[in-house]
This record gives structure tokens, C-alpha cells and sequence, in this order.
């Protein structure tokens, strides 16, 4: 079993929000992600339909935010590990309806660092945690994306 304590990193970035962005929503954003994702749901794409079912118009869908996501710089938090890092997935925690006209302001922080251990040895997850606020000041979205680091054998380093 790996354990947190040899894990070398920026541990002063634990927990710090940096502002990544202000986000200007549009109705035409909200019916092109829906398209683009294959979404019918007509709260997505139908302003009487939304209204119908108590919305002031049409809502984006749960995974909206995370157009706002994809290519952030985050700071680099110096982990010392692996030769080689990927993507490990994302969560996304939809916690109140997105609006066209919303201004969403989005901040990030390095949630967790932790080590595991699998079948190619030890692995270095680095989750980051990203808040999405309204210009009322609610939270609407959370999205959790995890990367992670691993040491692959140099001769399949180079081979890629």
C-alpha cells in the first residue's frame, strides 16, 4: 500500500481557490451543447416545455460546466513523481439550474493528492475541484476532475 506521507508536492496549494474565469451564458451555448451531446430533453431545447415544468425558460444540462473546464491552466503543483501522466476522470454535481443570460464566475482548487497502489505499481492522483457561482451568488456546479501519474518503463516511453 502506497501512503500519502512520501508524496512530494506543493502542499502550500491545498485548498487555495484561483479564479480561472467569468463565463457569459447564452441560449444558443445552451441549445448547441445539447445538440453537440446528443441531448433531447426538451428543458434543454424548448422554452414552453422548461416553462411548462416551472423553469423560467430553457436550462442547460447537468454536464454544461464543463465546457467551462476543458484546457484550464491550473497551477503546476511541482509533484515529483511518475514519467508519465493522463487524465482519470471527472464528476460533475449539478447543484442548481443554469440560465441563459447567467454569469457563471469559476474558481478551482487542488482538492486531494493521494497515492495508490495497482497491478503496474504505485499511481499519484491529483483532484482538482471546480466551483461554478451565479451572479446571485449560487452555486450551480461542481466539477471534480481527477489526473494521474505513474512511472511506465522507458523503453514504452519512447515507443509512444
Amino acid at each position: 500500500m502506497a501512503t500519502d506521507d512520501d508524496i512530494s508536492f506543493d502542499r502550500s496549494l491545498l485548498g487555495v481557490e484561483h479564479h480561472i474565469g467569468t463565463f457569459h451564458v447564452t441560449e444558443e451555448m445552451i441549445v448547441d451543447f445539447s445538440v453537440s451531446t446528443g441531448e433531447t430533453n426538451p428543458l434543454f431545447l424548448d422554452d414552453a416545455a422548461a416553462k411548462k415544468n416551472g423553469h423560467e425558460g430553457i436550462i442547460a444540462p447537468p454536464t454544461f460546466c464543463n465546457l467551462f473546464v476543458t484546457g484550464v491552466t491550473r497551477p503546476d503543483i511541482k509533484l515529483e513523481f511518475g514519467n508519465t501522466g493522463l487524465f482519470a476522470g471527472q464528476a460533475i454535481e449539478s447543484l442548481a439550474p443554469v440560465r441563459p443570460g447567467d454569469s457563471l464566475d469559476a474558481t478551482t482548487k487542488l482538492k486531494e493528492v493521494y497515492a495508490k497502489t495497482g497491478r503496474s505499481g504505485k499511481m499519484v492522483f491529483a483532484v482538482w475541484e471546480t466551483g461554478f457561482t451565479n451572479q446571485d451568488g449560487v452555486r450551480v456546479a461542481l466539477v471534480n476532475e481527477s489526473f494521474v501519474r505513474r512511472n511506465v518503463p522507458q523503453s514504452r516511453v519512447s515507443d509512444s
